[in-house]
């Protein structure tokens, strides 16, 4: 047994344990020091010329003004700043690095601030909370999505004159493409079938069906074939799977429907790679691609032959949005993230946040940063913790080399509570043997649950592009729907849009080779069409 006190000096417990300890400890220094021998970092230069690299940078950075006439939103659902971390970490060790220095993608976006992530109801907030806030700018209750706080939750007869709308219609009333890609469910709060029989008789409507009714959607790409279909419908990929029929009770075929509504547009709908890979950006106007019955699967289990990676996905929906010239909405979410946490199988929730990055870094390549405002961030965090004293490159999915006052070893990456709680006979279990890094480990909790929960600290919200400064600071989540709507021009906050768009014109004409008299013309006609329109 190991324990460091102020002055960092080890003491040893004596027995047999204590060997293996030291053993343990020997070996992890020897691969520490092999993989830390690295020059420069010892240097005190080192460090010291990348602050000023850093510093240099950060001076020279000047404020993007620009109207964003792009969005792109990525929403790791559940990637808390501790998953950020972890993950960051290993995105570095799969590329056989040691990982804590390693720069994600995300991590180079000049301006980042946090998000008071709390729904009006309860501390610790769910999606649907989160997601009416960062998208609708308006905090609500607990298991409430497009709803303000006056409605009740449960009671859908309290939805009525409590809806509020998302900068996802905002974005659409203004003439721009608007797509959804998600690694979850595209409907995520199901059919018809899980409503309760209150619900119907009050006229609600199931989030499938709004789906395809609220707002014309361009691009939706992510799960949940069989909330789609009718009842007992068999799945074209799983026929011989009870579980993938269709669940709809009121017979409708939302895909059908969905077809029908675009008759006099090139519409595709897909539901495996190969059709997903035969559509044509340049061609298509709109497409819906359900890749699976549910949930699509996690990254490391997905089939590459049936399923496309969220880099795909992402990059499908970006070149069939920005054909629009008045640019476009895309809200792309990492979702599995949040489903691994709640698992409690960390393996699964970093390999999604990784893979949640590379598409990040497909989108900046494929956008221009003048005009597309990125922001990164989470609706959530989970109970995740990063604790103990790992060695510099030890697995981000491996054990502490301290062993706790049990005398046994522990992961370094735990959740607060969670399936990982087991305790036999006031032990908890040896995972000396125990493959960690395993994609189907389950971390050990301190309070037993059927399912982990999130966490409720602030999330991170970085972003770059025009507009970006805005995203600086603590903030209220719901404030992000209303800064996006500011920088890309729509919704009900337009007047420094108009002032903008005309002084440019002004500015433009009198830089012309026109006479002075011409040239005061122009300026004075541009402050009155601002005055006018304002």
């Amino acid at each position: 047994y190991f324990s460091t006190d102020q002055t960092h000096s080890v003491v040893l417990r004596s027995g047999i344990w204590g060997s293996q300890c030291i053993v343990q400890l020997i070996f992890c220094i020897m691969i520490s020091e092999l993989v830390l021998c690295v020059v420069e970092e010892k240097n005190p230069e080192f460090w010291r010329a990348q602050a000023q690299t850093t510093l240099k940078s950060a001076l020279s950075r000047k404020l993007n003004t620009n109207v964003a006439k792009n969005i792109v939103l990525f929403l790791g659902d559940g990637m808390g700043i501790t998953t950020i971390t972890a993950a960051r970490i290993l995105k570095g060790q799969l590329e056989n690095q040691t990982g804590e220095e390693t720069v994600m993608t995300m991590d180079t976006f000049p301006y980042v601030g946090l998000a008071k992530v709390y729904s009006v109801d309860f501390q610790i907030p769910d999606s649907a909370a989160t997601a009416t806030a960062y998208l609708c700018g308006v905090k609500t209750n607990l298991n409430m999505v497009g709803l303000s706080a006056a409605a009740q939750n449960g009671v859908c007869r309290t939805q009525k004159g409590n809806e509020v709308t998302s900068i996802l219609k905002w974005a659409k009333d203004a003439g721009k493409s608007v797509g959804v890609v998600t690694t979850t469910r595209v409907q995520h709060w199901y059919s018809d079938a899980d409503m309760p029989a209150s619900a119907k008789r009050d006229g609600c409507t199931d989030i499938a069906a709004q789906l395809i009714n609220n707002t014309d959607i361009d691009v939706v790409i992510g799960g949940g074939r069989k909330y789609m279909t009718p009842k007992g419908t068999v799945d074209p990929e799983y026929p011989l799977d009870r579980s993938s029929l269709g669940k709809r009770q009121d017979n409708r075929n939302l895909i059908d429907e969905w077809i029908s509504m675009k008759k006099e547009k090139v519409a595709h709908y897909v539901w495996n790679k190969k059709e997903f890979d035969a559509v044509d950006p340049e061609t298509t106007d709109y497409l819906m691609a359900l890749f699976e019955p549910g949930d699509m699967r996690y990254e490391v289990e997905r089939d590459p032959l049936m399923d496309p990676s969220i880099i795909e996905t992402t990059e499908k929906a970006i070149r069939i949005l920005q054909k629009n010239p008045k640019g476009f909405f895309l809200l792309v979410e990492g979702g599995r993230i949040d489903q691994g946490h709640h698992a409690s199988r960390a393996s699964m929730a970093l390999h999604e946040a990784v893979a949640l990055d590379n598409a990040v870094a497909r989108s900046l390549q494929l956008t221009n940063e003048d005009e597309t405002l990125t922001i990164v961030t989470a609706d959530h965090s989970h109970s995740l913790s990063f604790n103990g004293y790992p060695f510099r490159g030890n697995s981000i999915l491996g054990k502490s080399p301290l062993y706790g006052q049990d005398l046994l070893p522990y992961t370094t990456l735990m959740y607060g509570n969670g399936p990982g709680h087991k305790i036999i006979d006031n032990k908890r279990p040896d995972i000396r043997s125990v493959d960690t890094k395993s994609k189907d480990y389950i971390q050990q909790a301190a309070v037993p649950l059927d399912s982990e929960t999130h966490g409720g600290e602030d999330v991170a919200v970085l972003a770059r592009g025009p507009m970006a400064h805005l995203f600086q600071g603590v903030n209220e989540q719901s404030y992000l729907a209303h800064a996006m709507a500011y920088a890309a021009c729509v919704g009900a906050n337009q007047q420094h849009c108009v002032a903008t768009t005309s002084y440019r014109l002004a500015e433009s004409r009198s830089s012309a080779p026109h006479s002075s008299l011409t040239s005061v013309l122009s300026v004075l006609l541009g402050s009155i069409m601002a005055l006018f329109l304002y």
